[in-house]
C-alpha cells in the first residue's frame, strides 16, 4: 500500500506537467511552411 502511495505522489507532478503542456499548446519556434505536409508518397510525376 505504501508503494502505491509513493508511486502516486511521484507521478502526480509528471502528469500535471503533461496536462499543462497539452492545454497551453506552445507554438513551434521559427518559421513554418504554408504548404501542408504530405502523409503519403504521391508516386512518380507524370
Amino acid at each position: 500500500m505504501r508503494a502505491l502511495v509513493a508511486v502516486a505522489i511521484g507521478l502526480a507532478p509528471v502528469l500535471l506537467f503533461v496536462l499543462l503542456v497539452a492545454v497551453v499548446e506552445l507554438p513551434p519556434e521559427g518559421s513554418t511552411s504554408p504548404r501542408p505536409l504530405l502523409t503519403a508518397d504521391p508516386g512518380p510525376k507524370k
